[in-house]
């Protein structure tokens, strides 16, 4: 039968628990003194960590960015330098100008490989008769290289091409391009020549053509004696 709260035994009850922990002996710990845990601690511990490693990251993103950066300076200063040589400008001119000079110069050289087309457009089929033309044109940078035109027609010979290699030496000529077709015993050479800075245009041209006359007249006499020899070949088989 249970006792009502308000009863004297429950009230005596409740005030025995209260005062002496329930009538159980009070339990001794053995670890010491207990710390107290607080998750909110740790959460602000993370935290701070992760900052940390962001600006870590960030910062290392940002010496990366630099670096890119200065090797890319570094190679357009490069580039300039090279241009500002080729195009013999001064040390000190500023990047729009050298542009400037750059478009200009790209614009002189597509008008050159025009007319270079041009005169390719011409038949490299070798004719009966010996020919020889000469054409130049002045490089505008400078005023004294040139672009030469040489076209030879003659008689084939062994011994043609290094001739004409060693025409093209001691004249100071760059060659550019060279075309060469047979047919029937007859050759034609049509070569593009960057003239050199020792001479003057008129003068690398007339030099160019006076040694191409020469090896012409040592082909005629080489093609002559083929011609005797091909007709006495020939004269002897029908006897």
């Amino acid at each position: 039968m249970m006792q009502p709260e308000n009863s004297p035994e429950f009230s005596s009850l409740y005030q025995f628990i209260l005062a002496g922990n329930g009538g159980f002996p009070a339990v001794q710990s053995h670890c010491g003194s207990i710390s107290s845990f607080n998750p909110m601690e740790v959460d602000v511990l993370e935290f701070t960590d992760d900052h940390h490693k962001s600006e870590g990251r960030a910062l290392a993103a940002s010496e990366n960015h630099k670096e890119a950066e200065r090797r890319r300076r570094q190679r357009i200063n490069a580039h300039l330098h090279k241009l500002r040589a080729l195009l013999l400008c001064n040390s000190k001119t500023d990047k729009a100008s050298l542009l400037g000079k750059v478009v200009e110069r790209v614009r002189e050289l597509k008008q050159q490989t025009s007319e270079i087309m041009q005169l390719d457009q011409t038949t490299l089929i070798p004719s009966e008769s010996d020919e020889i033309a000469v054409m130049q044109k002045h490089d505008s940078m400078n005023g004294k290289s040139v672009v030469i035109r040489a076209s030879v027609c003659c008689e084939d010979r062994v011994d043609l091409i290094p001739e004409l290699i060693e025409i093209l030496k001691p004249l100071d000529l760059r060659p550019l391009r060279a075309e060469i077709a047979t047919l029937g015993g007859r050759i034609k050479n049509v070569i593009h020549v960057l003239g050199g800075e020792n001479q003057t245009a008129d003068e690398t041209a007339l030099c160019l053509k006076d040694a191409l006359e020469t090896m012409v007249s040592r082909s005629c006499v080489a093609g002559e004696r083929s011609k005797r020899r091909r007709m006495f070949d020939h004269h002897n088989i029908i006897g």
